[in-house]
């Protein structure tokens, strides 16, 4: 096995993340302005969700795994490498955009440090709960620094001269809603994806290369569900509906999943659920995203798709944090009884699988209460500047659609 002669050192990895930010904070804004028929964006978005959702289920756990197993773990970092050089040259053939105020009007530097030191605080108070000796009043230390730090960026929003999110985004119940379903959907589906394939690994003595292999059903069915079934389906019924229902089979997913045993077999017992939950995230990734980003015109296109992506990926992080604090106590809990090892793990992981699809069923209930379905938005004045902007980018002066 070859092994990377240097590990990448911590500051490259932050400028990686912080560039991957920059990227992907845009690009649902780009789709709501290249696609702004409702019929074209709900196909737009089926292809996103199968990139994003299946793109790394898929590619990601399958080379990353393969990568793995044959060079060393070291050599994974360098796989964002082609997706980026081939993302540059396709990027060439988009209309140009329109320019923003830049840097030089005024970035509010000290929001972002406020949510990215709240958001981090947080997760790094989670993960610090099992396991590692720390005190209650510790870890109540860090947790409440981290809602001082999220208070003190919510009122920076509300004076700064820029902020880097208007709050008055929010009061659209469509897009508050949407975005905390999102928070709660991707909280369920990254840190599911960690503790299934330690399930793999530990439980079933899945190698790296198997285990990729493993995750193979699930992004075959989002990719099935997003690109041929979630527009057809969306346009009959509405994304309300195929949001629930989506949601719904996500969640029955996961808990099929938290009954494998501890000698389970994988076409019997894991294979099943990952194929119920592809078809759930096929259908709820979409129809989310796009009641996420329906109430957000042209001026507020990029703050949505800003908003959005962080909702994801605050999501992710905080899901995984919970997930694995929730595995990892009940299993050493099991273990100071005195039950066995390998039982213990599989109850651990047993248990934050059904702590994920409570995620999934309290994302069902905000979609149920608070959201509707998205219709065409009608504008006054923005009509025309949309109108401008579309004849100059050669796309048709229609608006997306708003939440109501």
């Amino acid at each position: 096995m070859l092994h990377f002669p240097l590990t990448l050192p911590s500051t490259s990895r932050t400028e990686q993340a912080s560039r991957a930010a920059l990227a992907s904070a845009v690009v649902l804004g780009m789709i709501v302005g290249l696609y702004p028929d409702p019929a074209e964006q709900a196909k737009t978005m089926g292809i996103y969700s199968f990139v994003s959702a299946g793109g790394a289920s898929s590619v990601g756990l399958i080379v990353g795994g393969a990568i793995t197993e044959v060079l060393g773990w070291h050599w994974v970092f360098l796989v964002n490498l082609p997706v980026g050089i081939a993302a540059v040259v396709a990027g060439q053939g988009l209309p140009a955009s329109d320019s923003g105020p830049g840097l030089r009007a005024g970035a509010d530097a000290l929001g972002a440090l406020l949510v990215t030191a709240g958001l981090s605080l947080g997760v790094f108070a989670i993960s610090r709960i099992p396991g590692t000796g720390a005190g209650i009043g510790e870890l109540f230390g860090y947790g409440a620094f981290s809602v001082l730090l999220l208070a003190a960026f919510v009122v920076r929003q509300a004076k700064a001269a820029r902020p880097l999110l208007r709050l008055s985004v929010l009061r659209d119940r469509g897009v508050a809603g949407a975005n905390i379903v999102v928070i709660l959907v991707f909280a369920a589906g990254f840190g599911f994806q960690f503790l299934n394939a330690l399930y793999l690994e530990r439980g079933l003595a899945f190698d790296s290369m198997q285990t990729g292999l493993a995750f193979l059903p699930a992004p075959l069915m989002i990719g099935t569900m997003s690109l041929f079934f979630s527009a057809r389906l969306t346009a009959r019924f509405g994304t309300r509906r195929v949001l629930l229902t989506g949601l719904a089979a996500l969640g029955a997913g996961l808990v099929l999943l938290s009954r494998a045993p501890v000698n389970g077999q994988y076409w019997s017992d894991v294979a099943p659920s990952l194929v119920v939950q592809g078809v759930g995230m096929g259908l709820a990734v979409p129809a989310v995203i796009m009641l996420a980003m329906s109430g957000a015109g042209p001026r507020d296109a990029g703050l949505a798709s800003g908003l959005n992506n962080t909702a994801q990926q605050a999501g992710a992080a905080i899901g995984l944090a919970v997930l694995a604090t929730v595995a990892t106590s009940h299993s050493n809990t099991l273990l100071a009884r005195g039950s066995e090892q390998v039982q213990a793990m599989r109850d651990g992981y047993s248990l934050a699988f059904l702590c994920a699809g409570g995620f999934v069923l309290l994302a069902w209930a905000v979609v149920f209460l608070m959201l509707r379905d998205a219709s065409p938005r009608v504008r006054g004045t923005d009509s025309a500047s949309s109108s401008a902007r579309s004849e100059s980018h050669g796309s048709r002066p229609t608006g997306p659609p708003i939440s109501r």
